[in-house]
């Protein structure tokens, strides 16, 4: 994904406020080390400073972490599939970010090691189902005009089972996954979300920008019958994986 700071600020402004509970079961500490994995703007990480905690963000994005050291906050480029840490962290969080990684062990496997022993691994992203309708739509329509429908694809949303699962071969200890419904509002709509969270795969799928306007058209229209609630207001079908994981002392 090109992530674009400004259209995520704009749109997508409800994935850090949702993300609270998260970062309540955190509860992040005075002195703690504490990796964010996937800090996108900083707007939860600035939470977790303000708690007291000594943050490290990182993120694979330019745009978000430059949003990011704009508030101040320590942060660095890491691809969290390949993360280059030791036993530095007291804690690990992760909001709406791990269901961009698809070498799911490999993230599991470089949080594990990231930690301290006895330290815990909190977080939250998109789960089994999630956004089910809007993929199915875009993929329908991409597919219609002769596009690859696998540009709606690259996400990986797992079940809570596949999680646990995953992160006890990671070695890790009391592992608590669940899936949470969560229709979500977007409040520029359909349009807003897609123009920052699927821009990129409409891109490598080859979409010119002159056809653009018509692809979301149509992805608007087979979306608004089931995600509209007839007054104009959108919600999207969110299905989210809530976790927290202990590494072993």
């Amino acid at each position: 994904m090109g992530w674009n700071a400004t259209d995520y600020a704009a749109n997508a402004g409800f994935v850090p406020a949702l993300g609270a509970p998260a970062l309540e079961l955190l509860a992040p500490r005075a002195g703690e080390a504490i990796l964010d994995l996937g800090c996108g703007d900083g707007v939860l990480t600035k939470r977790l400073a303000e708690s007291g905690a000594e943050v490290l963000g990182v993120d694979s994005s330019g745009p978000m972490l430059a949003a990011a050291r704009a508030l101040g906050l320590k942060v660095e480029v890491a691809d969290g599939q390949a993360l280059p840490f030791d036993a530095r962290f007291d804690a690990v969080f992760s909001n709406a970010a791990l269901h961009w990684m698809p070498r799911q062990r490999a993230v599991a496997g470089g949080v594990f090691r990231a930690l301290k022993p006895g330290g815990r691994y909190v977080g939250e992203c998109g789960g089994f189902m999630n956004i089910a309708a809007i993929r199915t739509a875009l993929r329908a329509v991409l597919k219609a005009h002769g596009y690859s429908p696998e540009s709606g694809g690259g996400q990986t949303y797992l079940t809570a089972e596949a999680f646990t699962h995953i992160h006890e071969a990671a070695g890790f200890e009391a592992v608590e996954a669940r899936i949470i419904a969560r229709p979500t509002p977007l409040p520029t709509g359909i349009r807003g979300w897609l123009k920052t969270f699927r821009a990129g795969f409409l891109d490598e799928a080859g979409v010119p920008e002159a056809a653009r306007a018509r692809i979301v058209e149509e992805i608007e229209a087979l979306l608004e019958p089931v995600l509209n609630d007839g007054a104009g207001n959108w919600k999207a079908d969110y299905v989210r994986l809530r976790w927290q994981a202990k590494k072993p002392l």
